[in-house]
């Protein structure tokens, strides 16, 4: 199945990463230390089979999905099907730290946990290098520096190509890249239907007095620098495709409605209509899913199809605010 492109690769023999990536949360099974096993290996071997045939080749990783166990069962699939590697892209995340005997969960720059984690994430899928590292949340601590001199060890020692972050606002990302010799290229914030302040600031009142007011800009600032913007968090765990049917809400099940109307019209599904939401800004957002389930998958990557219209584009959005726009 063909499907829309980002902005993606950076010099690059492969063609344009797909504009659905999957995300790989939900492989692995549970969050603990347990052994995987091949029902965990098979079932995220039938959920890599969905994406690729889909026309997804962009895969979302980070060190710490299912406390490792992700990266182990993509390795497995890898092992299996080693002609996989050469035709898609592979993407992990680290500097996030669990709660352990001596500290609380934390995030870690610091070179000794990085240059750690990228060899545990190389060996647990087996590969040589990463297509993209991103830090995965900003670590206050950061000695930018020190920092910067680790991460072009690990490239010069080819563990990866391309650099991104994630949780990062404009200012984090300009303080990074001025010690940088190196362009970010990615940047992984939670974009949807309910997370809609990177479009509202600037445009409406934010009606949730908790939005971190530190975004504004963020999404301007990597449109003009090129950085490529990734949403997780894109279904918002299917409140608008089934979940939130029955909310107390009005606006969650008005909304509810209006996606599943508008999946009529475009003869899509209800997930294609929620990611064509994302999709359709002119950011060129790639879109992350988190379902494993090999049919929710196929169901998402129908979103290339689709380009809302302006009007249902804007209805979308009042509809999800669940008030009129100033």
């Amino acid at each position: 199945m063909p499907t829309s492109t980002t902005v993606l690769p950076i010099h690059s023999s492969l063609p344009k990463a797909s504009q659905i990536a999957f995300g790989c949360m939900g492989l692995g099974g549970s969050w603990d230390n347990s052994p995987i096993d091949n029902g965990l290996i098979n079932h995220a071997e039938a959920a890599v089979h969905s994406a690729v045939e889909n026309g997804i080749n962009f895969f979302d990783h980070a060190d710490i999905y299912t406390m490792g166990k992700a990266e182990l069962c993509f390795g497995e699939v890898l092992k299996r099907q080693p002609q996989l590697r050469s035709n898609i892209y592979i993407q992990s995340k680290c500097g996030i730290r669990f709660e352990d005997a001596t500290a609380p969960g934390r995030y870690d720059f610091s070179a000794q946990w990085l240059e750690t984690s990228v060899d545990g994430i190389l060996q647990r899928l087996g590969i040589e290098y990463l297509d993209v590292l991103a830090l995965h949340r900003p670590d206050p601590l950061m000695e930018l520096d020190e920092l910067a001199t680790t991460l072009r060890a690990l490239k010069a020692a080819g563990k990866y190509n391309h650099l991104g972050v994630s949780n990062m606002n404009a200012h984090q990302i300009q303080y990074l890249q001025s010690a940088l010799d190196m362009p970010l290229i990615v940047n992984q914030v939670e974009l949807s239907l309910v997370r809609r302040e990177h479009f509202e600031f600037g445009v409406a009142p934010c009606i949730d007095p908790q939005i971190d007011a530190s975004f504004a800009g963020t999404l301007q600032h990597c449109q003009t620098k090129g950085i490529q913007l990734q949403s997780w968090g894109s279904l918002a765990q299917g409140l608008y495709c089934g979940r939130g049917d029955n909310s107390e809400h009005a606006n969650i099940r008005e909304t509810s409605q209006l996606v599943a109307t508008l999946a009529g019209e475009y003869q899509v599904t209800k997930e294609a209509i929620v990611l064509a939401w994302l999709l359709r800004h002119s950011a060129n957002i790639q879109a992350i899913i988190g379902t494993a389930n090999p049919d929710r998958i196929k169901a998402c990557a129908q979103a290339t199809q689709v380009k809302l219209s302006r009007e249902h584009w804007y209805q979308l959005l009042v509809s999800a605010r669940g008030q009129a726009l100033p």
